[in-house]
């Protein structure tokens, strides 16, 4: 006998086909993840829909792909199994949840018919709770779709997608073994899921502009700040338009990197209160007016809360709200009103006062020997950049160091300084570098990781070479964990890791000859010769670099930063 239900939709279709096929036309073109039992039957509509599977070592491996993926493409998804796949990916979805990234979670889980038996499965905790690990997502993620019935499948869906897009945040699907192939109506793929923006009510949006721009045209000595959200919520169209129009002094915090043209005249360099540059630090410090888009005034992202700035001078535009001083006008999206003062301002009312210009100090930093150091190499790096490069830094030197580089225009940085999380940038290097192959773009992407990080997450490496990805991988050899010896335990034993010869991984995890290359540089010759190398920067294959710098060398932002945490820890 013919399912009712099911006989009278017009385009019956699977419900795992409905949301692959939501994820494609919403741009994703890979999905990462591990395969289990659990998640076996949906993985089979992945290629059928168009998406490639991705297939990585471990799950912790694909939630750090996934996000780099995201932070490249605009979002990400991710498959992982009940219970003990979805929890190894914890990790990385606090992270992306942390650092505002999008990612679709879809964890494959028993039927609806065992959940509601309560039965004794494997992969769960033995006590017929099958809610406990949705409950343990639900904190890390802005939007839930547990799909236990078809009749309601299709509106979880778009419904979690579309937050996903909007709050620029991770969501949680749950596709059971007998959902999967359950038919759901088609035809509603023919709509697009609506990605816009809500519109903010424009009476508020108004009198906030009119607020800001009374400010602003009085401010003596104004600045504009850029931080992370003003990339993660997608701003920068305005951001741009709004230093152009007004020519005021920009600056951006570490984790705004890449958030505007550092090329362009009016960049000032890297504002983190005490890690700043003097130049920056003293302009940024002696502003009447501050315009904040999109901050995250966090630890690391404030050299240890260094600012020496008034919340009396400072505007802040966020994606839920705007504060200006100490006004906060709440349900007020930054778009708006940014767009807005753009239109607005008026030039003749607008002071402006030349700001520093960012440079890669590279002569300021040589010295007498040949060894490679934090100061010197930095600021190389960025004579080596290319415009539209991705460039991913992890959690430690390379984080801070990459303060130090001033990026061609186009750069794309991507770093996990709210969340830090140690092994981050290996797997998001493999999502990243992904991400832009599936654009078709040329794009390089460059990842610096530390020894000891690298350690963390080495298995990535292995999916890259499978994958076929060409990045360009700088691995810093400096005998352990650096960061945290400049926070405490400067010779701990702690602080310290098992010697690895790197390079010989990319053979050892199976790469073809003539697909990779590999170097050892530990001089400051060898580090220009390599630059210089026209084959090396065409990156045509992947190539891997152990780069020896000294254990007890950081960056100078860094000290700072580790002195002012090593405080924060002992009050």
């Amino acid at each position: 006998m013919a399912d009712i239900r099911t006989s009278s939709l017009k385009s019956p279709i699977d419900v795992a086909e409905y949301l692959f096929t939501r994820l494609h036309q919403i741009g994703v073109r890979s999905v990462h993840g591990v395969p289990g039992d659990f998640n076996l039957v949906a993985l089979d509509y992945i290629p059928q829909v168009g998406l490639k599977w991705v297939g990585n070592c471990n799950e912790l491996n694909a939630g750090y792909a996934a996000d780099g993926y995201a932070r490249v493409n605009g979002m990400a998804a991710i498959v992982t199994t009940f219970g003990v796949g979805e929890l190894s990916t914890v990790n990385a979805i606090a992270g992306a949840y942390s650092e505002h990234v999008p990612v679709v979670h879809i964890v494959g889980t028993p039927s609806t018919i065992s959940q509601n038996d309560g039965k004794l499965l494997h992969h769960t905790l033995g006590n017929g709770d099958f809610n406990v690990f949705a409950d343990m997502n639900r904190e890390i993620t802005c939007a839930m779709a547990k799909l236990t019935c078809p009749d309601d499948a299709v509106s979880l869906i778009d419904y979690a997608l579309q937050q996903c897009w909007i709050q620029s945040r991770p969501v949680y699907i749950t596709l059971p073994t007998d959902i999967v192939k359950k038919k759901v109506e088609g035809e509603r793929l023919k709509t697009p899921i609506d990605l816009h923006f809500p519109a903010n009510e424009q009476a508020r949006e108004n009198y906030c502009v009119d607020v800001v721009m009374k400010y602003l045209h009085e401010a003596k000595n104004p600045i504009i700040l850029v931080d992370a959200c003003a990339i993660r919520h997608r701003v920068l169209d305005e951001v741009h338009d709004l230093v152009e129009k007004t020519k005021l002094p920009v600056f951006v915090t570490p984790m705004g990197k890449g958030a505007v043209n550092e090329t362009h005249e009016n960049f000032g360099g890297v504002y983190a209160g005490e890690g700043s540059q003097p130049d920056v630090k003293e302009r940024v410090e002696a502003s009447d007016l501050i315009l904040t888009v999109g901050a995250i005034k966090s630890d690391f992202n404030t050299a240890g809360f260094s600012y020496k700035t008034s919340q009396l001078n400072t505007i802040d535009f966020h994606s839920t709200h705007i504060t200006v001083r100490y006004s906060e006008y709440p349900g007020v999206h930054m778009r708006g009103v940014l767009r807005k003062v753009i239109q607005q301002v008026d030039l003749n009312r607008l002071s402006t006062v030349a700001g520093p210009r960012m440079s890669n100090k590279v002569k300021e930093n040589e010295d007498d020997s040949e060894t490679i150091t934090q100061a010197w190499f930095w600021p190389r790096v960025g004579q080596f950049l290319k415009e539209n490069d991705i460039v991913i830094t992890e959690t430690g030197t390379a984080n801070f160091g990459i303060w130090e580089t001033r990026f061609p225009k186009g750069v794309t940085a991507i770093s996990q300084v709210l969340w830090g999380s140690i092994g981050y940038s290996v797997g998001a290097c493999q999502g990243a570098c992904l991400a832009a192959r599936d654009a078709g773009s040329d794009r390089r992407t460059i990842l610096f990781v530390g020894d000891g990080s690298f350690q963390l997450t080495v298995q990535e490496l292995s999916t890259m070479i499978r994958l076929g990805l060409k990045p360009i991988i700088f691995v810093i050899c400096n005998e352990g964990y650096t960061i945290e010896r400049f926070i405490h335990g400067m010779d701990a034993t702690y602080n310290d890791i098992q010697p690895w010869h790197c390079k010989d991984l990319v053979n050892a995890f199976g790469a073809k000859h003539g697909e990779s290359r590999t170097y050892q540089i530990r001089t400051k010759e060898q580090t220009n010769e390599l630059f210089e190398d026209k084959q090396f920067s065409s990156a045509n294959v992947l190539q891997f670099v152990e780069l020896y710098i000294p254990k007890k060398d950081a960056p100078r932002a860094l000290k700072l930063t580790a002195e002012a945490s090593a405080h924060n820890n002992a009050e």
